[in-house]
């Protein structure tokens, strides 16, 4: 007996060695192949350059979803687009915006995602901005005023340099004298639109139905020359962002009573209801097939820029962390599954609709790994209030190569996430999913959602760290012996509403939409 329980002894240590030998020689191709053969400068330019913005509903996220499935067929991996429900087909046209009084000046701007078009002509009109008043009924007596004309819907901004600017030249008297002029006149400017009667949203209609011959807006985002793109709210008349610093200029005027005129030219095409689609790729499993280890990252932007760093980055890395894991790890112990998923801006739908069409995926999943939040290296890894993902993320961590790991900080158990991204809709399903945060490169005031969301933009050493990452991962999630365990920590009490906070409950997904 002593005999037998000494061999197997052995063999354990025997084949736990032969297990962190395989484990050593994979990782290292990984390493290797992401180094010396990385195609992520191809596929950006590909994707950002000549496919564009990926807004849900036009003919640019129908292309993406047809280019991802080709390369993927390339490359020898089985992918195909699954249709999940319908949008509102818009594709954007030529938008040009010029001050023909009381001077000449073309102007930076854009028309507003889903904003009806202008003729070839245009719009050529007098600009008015809101006026101050007390109450709603005064505000009523105004209205007519707008008929004909373009109304600027912003405020105005105090200062175009942001407060890093600030903190670096002015003196510490002149920042604070600053911000306190900026506060007290965004305050004026709160208290006034609640004195129309209406909000920064629903405005737009009523300057609409008094007969406005378009809408002018600007978000700015605190950065030089950056503004935030989204959505127009008007049906019949143009909507254009224009950036702040020339939106500053016309706004001067028209308030110091120059009656500043522009010609606004903003074409678009209304296409009907078009099919959302994700789109899905994988590697069969060699051992257990219908267990899961799944790669994240939403698929569509906003159109200002072209979504280079979201979340063409995060596409990037999972198509380049695929790509690798097929040439080097061909025969996955779990399947290894990848989400394109579309219509995430407009609420997480094609990752929602994903996890509620598939079951029978999401309850043998492994793991889930995405990620979104611009071109930085991965720094942060929360447990998700999965009570044991220290066990396992700490397992697959350690077998990443120090100079990519030592970036990363971790929280265990952490909490459930309740929206943001992809791993959301999987974590309110009980699925353990993980978001790859990474660091800001000026994400929130530069990229995210911006004009200046471009190919340039991106950070390609950081994005193949994040790539080798996301394959090491899926490749030990896949390989590890132990079912990933879904047990729940207790949630903490909410600092914010003093009670204990409870587990995100799944959300249904927006199946036909932008109507």
């Amino acid at each position: 007996m002593f005999k037998l329980k000494q061999y197997l002894s052995t063999a354990l240590v025997l084949l736990s060695v032969s297990i962190s030998a395989q484990d050593d020689i994979v990782i290292k191709e990984i390493v290797k192949e992401a180094n010396e053969n990385s195609q992520l400068e191809r596929l950006g330019q590909e994707l950002m350059d000549g496919i564009g913005p990926r807004l849900v509903g036009t003919p640019q996220m129908k292309q993406a979803h047809d280019w991802a499935v080709n390369t993927y067929a390339e490359w020898g991996i089985s992918a195909h687009n699954e249709s999940y429900g319908t949008w509102r087909g818009w594709e954007r046209g030529i938008t040009h915006i010029d001050m023909i009084s009381p001077r000449v000046q073309s102007l930076k701007g854009t028309q507003l995602a889903w904003s009806p078009s202008t003729s070839k002509k245009g719009v050529t009109a007098e600009v008015v901005v809101l006026p101050m008043v007390n109450d709603s009924v005064e505000f009523a007596k105004w209205l007519p005023a707008v008929k004909g004309k373009l109304v600027m819907v912003s405020k105005l901004e105090m200062t175009g340099r942001p407060d890093y600017n600030w903190e670096e030249f002015a003196t510490e008297e002149s920042f604070e004298k600053m911000k306190a002029a900026r506060d007290a006149a965004d305050e004026a400017w709160r208290a006034n639109m609640e004195n129309t009667g209406y909000t920064s949203r629903t405005i737009h209609e009523a300057l609409e139905n008094a007969g406005a011959a378009g809408i002018i807006s600007s978000y700015w985002s605190k950065g030089f020359g950056v503004s935030k793109i989204f959505s127009a709210r008007t049906k019949n008349i143009p909507t254009v962002d224009l950036e702040m610093e020339d939106y500053s200029l016309v706004y001067r005027l028209a308030k110091r009573g120059e009656q500043p005129k522009l010609t606004i030219v903003a074409q678009s095409k209304e296409l009907g209801e078009v099919p959302t689609f994700n789109t899905i790729a994988e590697i069969k499993g060699s051992e257990k097939p219908e267990e899961y280890v799944i790669l994240s990252a939403h698929f569509d932007s906003w159109d200002g820029g072209t979504g280079a760093t979201d979340n063409g980055t995060g596409t990037l890395v999972m198509m380049e962390a695929m790509r690798i894991l097929k040439k080097v790890y061909p025969n996955p112990k779990r399947t290894i599954l990848v989400g394109h998923w579309g219509s995430e801006e407009q609420g997480l739908n094609g990752s929602r609709a994903f996890v509620e069409d598939h079951p029978e995926i999401i309850d043998n999943v492994q793991a889930v790994f995405n990620q979104d939040n611009g071109t930085g290296r991965v720094v942060r890894i929360s447990g998700q209030g999965f009570l044991h993902a220290y066990d396992y993320i700490g397992r697959w961590l350690s077998e990443v190569p120090e100079d990519i790991r030592k970036h990363i900080e971790t929280n265990f158990p952490g909490t459930p996430a309740r929206g943001g991204s992809d791993y959301a809709s999987f974590v309110a399903a009980g699925a353990p999913a993980f978001g790859l945060s990474s660091l800001s490169w000026s994400y929130w005031n530069y990229t995210w959602h911006t004009n200046r969301d471009t190919y340039d933009k991106i950070v390609f050493d950081d994005v193949r760290n994040n790539a080798i990452l996301t394959a090491i991962l899926a490749y030990m999630a896949s390989e590890d012996p132990e079912k990933t365990s879904r047990e729940k920590s207790v949630l903490p009490v909410s600092e914010r509403t003093g009670e204990q906070m409870e587990w995100p409950e799944k959300r249904e997904p927006t199946r036909r939409g932008g109507f």
